[in-house]
Formats: C-alpha cells, structure tokens, sequence
C-alpha cells in the first residue's frame, strides 16, 4: 500500500507538472496567435530600447494606412531614442518592412543605423526634433485635413479638441515637399502648438509617444471632417467657438484622462 501511494503521489506530481507546463504552453500559443492576429510581434524581453522603437514605429506607419490617413508609401512616422531618429525609409510599403530595415539618422542628419534611404521628408522631421521636445513625429496625407489646408490659413474652431493640439490649428504655407522651407514653414506654424495643416500637402502632429502623436493625427483629420460636413449645409454657418471657450476648454483638457497609471475609456 506504501508503494501505491508513492507511485500515484508520483503520479499527481508529474500530471501537476504536465498541467503547468500545458497551461503554460497554451498561454504562448494564445500570446502568439494574438499577435499574429492584430498583426503585432509578440512580446519580448530581451528586446532592446531601439528595436522595441522600431517595432512600434512599423506598427504605427501600418495603423495610418490601415486608417486611411496615407495611401501607398506617403506620409512617415519617426521616433526619437536617444540622440538617434529612427524614420520610416523613401518608397518602402510599411507591410513590407522588417526588424533589419531599422533605418536611423543623428540629429544633424547623418545616417546611423540601416542601408535603407530615409525619408525624403527627413528635413521636416528633423527641424521639429531640434525645436521642440517631441519623441515622436506623424506625418500624413489625410483627406480632409488635407482639403482643408486648400480652403483656410487656420483651421476654424469648430470643436474644443483643438485645445488638445494647442489652439487653434494653423496651415503652413506651401512649399516642396523634402526641402529646408517646408521645414521653416512648418515650424512657425506649430509655434505654441503639436500639431499643423500642411498646405496642399497633409498634415504633421508630435507628441510624447507614437500613440499620443497618431492619436493627434486622428484628432486633427477628425476635426476637419467635422468643419468640412458642417460648412457644407446650404444657407447655414457653422457656430465656432470664442477664444474665450476654447481657453476654458484647454485648461480642462490638461486634466483630463487617468493619473497614477490607471486607465479607462470615459471622460
């Protein structure tokens, strides 16, 4: 009787450990076909702070396609790391880049990192890294915010959210795209700002993160949709916000969201 005992206590522990190692096995396989799903790698601890950047950079140039924001190859993203910018490379489908494409520049332009040619808007991305404190920069051709940038030099106030980029959001006058004097104008337009309308031409957002960028992005395509179908009622005016109320606004926006890590989805 001793011995059955042993065994079937052998028995339990082995089938424990079998359960463990079954449940954990399933755990990686729901981990991995998540990530297959959404199209994102899956977690990895060993990943370094640059090639975590660049995995989310290529999931964030993706997002503006998947989004509608960009068509093709237009429009770029960069990160900052460090005194290094990793930006998506000229003409390469963002489905097609990989973690060996890494491509990065040093602030004053020369490539550091990858074989790939930068952006051929790199001047843009540049000029806002030097001038402000964002760690990250989202350019795109977004449809209505690009028809806006045709139709005013400022983007009226059509909702409060444009005190989430600042103010009110200004159009940088035209330039070629790639050249110093886009870069010049684009910076006096985001003066004060996090975001700006790009003269025939798209728009430019930055941020603290990727996220919060894109997120601007979003914000500012969305605001733009929303003058555009109100401008479009025959006889009537859209009614805009007073300098006054988009500055009472402001001040509430910069408490607004969770503090101390929590999150939630409610205002």
């Amino acid at each position: 009787m001793a011995e059955r005992r042993r065994e079937t206590g052998h028995t339990g522990r082995a089938s424990g450990t079998r359960g463990t190692q079954e449940k954990r096995g399933t755990q990686e396989t729901h981990e991995i076909r998540a990530a297959q799903e959404t199209g994102e790698a899956p977690p990895d601890e060993d990943e370094d702070e640059t090639a975590r950047a660049w995995r989310n950079l290529v999931d964030t140039a993706r997002r503006t396609v998947a989004d509608g924001l960009v068509v093709g190859t237009s429009g770029n993203v960069s990160v900052r790391v460090g005194d290094t910018v990793l930006v998506t490379p000229s003409g390469v489908p963002y489905d097609r880049l990989t973690p060996d494409d890494v491509t990065g520049v040093a602030l004053d332009g020369r490539q550091v990192l990858g074989t790939l040619v930068p952006t051929s808007e790199l001047p843009m991305h540049l000029a806002v890294y030097r001038t402000t404190d964002a760690r990250a920069v989202v350019h795109t051709h977004a449809v209505h915010a690009t028809a806006v940038s045709t139709l005013v030099s400022e983007l009226p106030l059509i909702h409060y959210m444009a005190g989430a980029l600042g103010g009110p959001v200004r159009v940088a006058p035209y330039a070629a795209y790639g050249t110093e004097e886009l870069a010049a104008h684009v910076l006096t337009a985001l003066d004060g700002r996090s975001g700006c309308l790009l003269r025939n031409h798209g728009t430019l957002t930055h941020g603290a993160t990727l996220d919060q960028a894109y997120d601007r992005t979003a914000q500012l395509e969305w605001m733009c949709r929303l003058w555009l179908t109100a401008s479009s009622v025959p006889g009537l005016t859209p009614s805009l916000l007073s300098p006054e109320q988009l500055a009472q606004a402001s001040d509430r926006l910069r408490g607004y969201g969770q503090h101390g890590g929590a999150r939630g989805t409610g205002r």
